[in-house]
């Protein structure tokens, strides 16, 4: 049986838009089989995203507010309605051939909610899932949002987990559209400032658990755009 091997790249703080121009490239060399799966960690500076079915209302910070606080607004192609990325969220763009693991959006979305959910245990936390909501929560309050995009069975987008997150910059939104939930953050549950990359290891770690893979190959932002790296 030929090993599964995920190529893993861990970049900083990332404009969305680069960002987002970044997961096409690896979208389309995956598509091509000229890269193997890909999982990128990132930050974003100041970001709202609306997904294909969000409502522009749930959008409740004005201009004024936006400006105030540099934060960018993009309709992009995700499933889901609106959230905000931003310092001290970690996203996670896994970028996958599913029928290499399992052609089923359903058991997909599980499976990043399981990634999410082991790492918040990871820290001492009972962290679990809303069925009436994608996501990961801790009680009645969310914090992980999952936003996916699946094309010819190859995935895009992915997880928003909420860290050292400034959870006050989820107020000039409704977040997801949910009106009676609140959000929350690893730093809010503990009472600590946490270690952005400690926490993607052990995000990387349950991300190749989860997924069944046998090796990663990590590589920077130069080799991600430049190399073909076939399985």
């Amino acid at each position: 049986m030929t090993n599964r091997t995920l190529t893993y790249c861990n970049l900083g703080i990332t404009d969305y838009k680069e960002a987002w121009d970044l997961q096409k490239t690896i979208f389309d060399q995956v598509v091509s089989g000229e890269n193997s799966d890909t999982l990128i960690l990132l930050e974003h500076s100041h970001t709202y995203t609306l997904g294909k079915v969000a409502d522009k209302k749930n959008l409740i910070g004005g201009k004024e507010y936006l400006e105030k606080n540099n934060i960018s607004v993009y309709e992009i192609d995700r499933g889901g309605d609106i959230t905000y990325h931003g310092p001290g969220q970690i996203v996670g763009y896994p970028i996958i051939k599913l029928e290499n693991w399992q052609k089923d959006t359903h058991k997909y979305l599980r499976a990043l909610e399981e990634v999410i959910i082991l790492t918040c245990k990871n820290y001492g936390l009972d962290a679990s899932r809303n069925p009436q909501y994608t996501g990961v929560w801790i009680g009645n309050k969310k914090i992980a949002a999952i936003g996916v995009k699946i094309s010819r069975w190859v995935t895009m987008h992915g997880f928003a987990f909420n860290v050292n997150t400034d959870l006050t910059l989820f107020n000039g939104i409704i977040p997801c559209g949910i009106t009676d939930k609140e959000v929350t953050s690893l730093k809010k549950e503990l009472g600590k400032e946490i270690n952005i990359s400690e926490v993607k290891i052990s995000l990387l770690e349950n991300f190749k658990l989860v997924f069944n893979y046998d090796l990663v190959n990590e590589v920077n932002e130069t080799e991600l755009r430049t190399e073909k790296i076939y399985n």
